[in-house]
């Protein structure tokens, strides 16, 4: 059998099919490259250029080969961006989910495992990590576009002999400790990576988007999880659900945040070097503390993190930074 890897070129996605080869799986990606790379598939992937929403290139694939389960990475990412234009936001993870889940259903795809988010929260009503029946009060047209994905799913799931995975993650960095791959995106606005660049100097400067909100230090706290314990979560899924597992929502995340002041010190302090940091104004969509209780994914997925370390996850950012700024000057 083999698994169809949607967005597989992007950041996360170019991660798991390095891991589902590790894993000793088959592998497909299909992906437009809008924000992908071609240089970050492995070679061994079977390479399809091309739109989740494209009815005949589906055909083709299924029809092509044995896929029995579809990692869906597939999808706009940018919450301010989402504010600013949400039809787009609806959509590409929304509209074209559906038909990438139709086109499933009508081959005969019996396993999906979804790519979602914290986001489907909003900002929760204490401090506490957030567990999964917490109230959905997304913040965000990404949020919502992406709880919709999940609705479609648990319907779609309770309509017809189809299982799915939602994996809530909460804010994704790092890179392949091996040095495969990583956040390769220009303009990217992740927090690590863009403080990595700038230490790097390809920044002049990092922005801080507000300093008032009702923290420790006024700046946002987020859950950091490395890459590779996010793909490893979705390869559990899935050999979960080819065991005959039910369908499940879960959250990834290491139960323990980190604000953006938190960040910005660690990256200095790993990369041994200062930056220039400026205060602006608050930016669209953000919450104020988001950090998840990852119970279920340990329970009902036997789920370990290995890396649970924000020097590590700084670390292996760096190294890939450093990588692609080589890689750049060829």
């Amino acid at each position: 059998m083999a698994v169809l890897v949607t967005g597989g070129a992007g950041y996360i996605g170019s991660h798991m099919v390095w891991s589902l080869l590790d894993a000793g799986e088959d592998v497909v990606v299909l992906d437009r490259l809008s924000t992908g790379f071609r240089f970050a598939l492995a070679p061994e992937a079977k390479f399809y250029e091309g739109d989740i929403a494209d009815r005949a290139l589906l055909e083709k694939i299924f029809n092509t080969h044995a896929i029995d389960a579809i990692i869906h990475f597939a999808g706009s990412v940018v919450v301010p961006d989402s504010v600013r234009d949400p039809l787009s936001y609806y959509e590409n993870n929304t509209v074209k989910s559906q038909a990438l889940i139709s086109a499933a259903v009508e081959a005969g795809v019996p396993h999906f495992v979804f790519s979602s988010t914290a986001a489907v929260y909003g900002t929760p009503q204490n401090a506490a990590p957030v567990v999964e029946d917490a109230a959905m009060k997304p913040e965000s047209p990404y949020g919502s576009s992406k709880l919709m994905t999940e609705i479609m799913l648990r319907d779609t799931a309770a309509a017809r002999r189809f299982t799915y995975t939602a994996l809530r993650y909460f804010n994704v960095a790092g890179a392949d400790p091996r040095g495969r791959t990583g956040q390769s995106t220009a303009g990217a606005t992740h927090l690590i990576k863009v403080a990595c660049e700038t230490a790097l100097g390809r920044r002049k400067e990092l922005h801080v988007f507000g300093n008032d909100y009702p923290t420790p230090d006024g700046t946002c706290i987020r859950d950091y999880i490395h890459v590779s314990d996010l793909t490893d979560a979705h390869l559990k899924a899935l050999q979960r659900l080819r065991a005959g597992g039910k369908s499940l929502v879960a959250n990834c995340g290491y139960g323990r945040g980190f604000s953006v002041l938190d960040v910005i010190d660690c990256v200095r302090r790993v990369s041994g070097r200062d930056f220039p940091v400026e205060t602006v104004g608050r930016r669209l969509g953000d919450a104020a503390f988001v950090v998840a209780d990852a119970a279920v994914a340990t329970r009902e997925l036997g789920w370990k993190p290995a890396h649970d370390d924000l020097d590590f996850i700084v670390r292996t950012a760096l190294e890939w930074e450093d990588h692609l700024g080589k890689r750049n000057q060829r």
